[in-house]
């Protein structure tokens, strides 16, 4: 019996040098498999909509186009203006030729 109890422990040792060996392939394996895949590029954060940037931005678009419109009324009305007078002179020049 003796030797049939020594094969059984020698086949144990066997199997627990097997099995330790197993487990160092096997994370070899593992570590060589995590260091070739690529890494995996993360998405680029998508911007928070800022509310306040917005509206700054169309108030200023609209104080401009108010200023704008405000500067066109009055190039107009200098315009008018200043036929009115060329007539009025034209009319007053015509009197003074005229002997009036």
């Amino acid at each position: 019996m003796s030797d049939a109890l020594e094969k059984a422990e020698a086949a144990a040792r066997e199997a627990a040098a097997n099995t330790v060996d197993v487990a160092q392939i096997v994370a070899a394996v593992l570590a060589t498999q995590a260091a070739q895949q690529p890494a995996v590029p993360a998405a680029p954060a998508r911007p928070e909509f800022d509310t306040r940037k917005w509206l700054t931005i169309g108030g200023l678009g609209i104080a401009g186009g108010l200023v704008a419109s405000l500067f066109a009324v009055a190039v107009a009305i200098g315009a008018v203006s200043v036929g009115i007078l060329a007539l009025v002179l034209r009319s007053m020049w015509r009197d003074v030729q005229r002997g009036r």
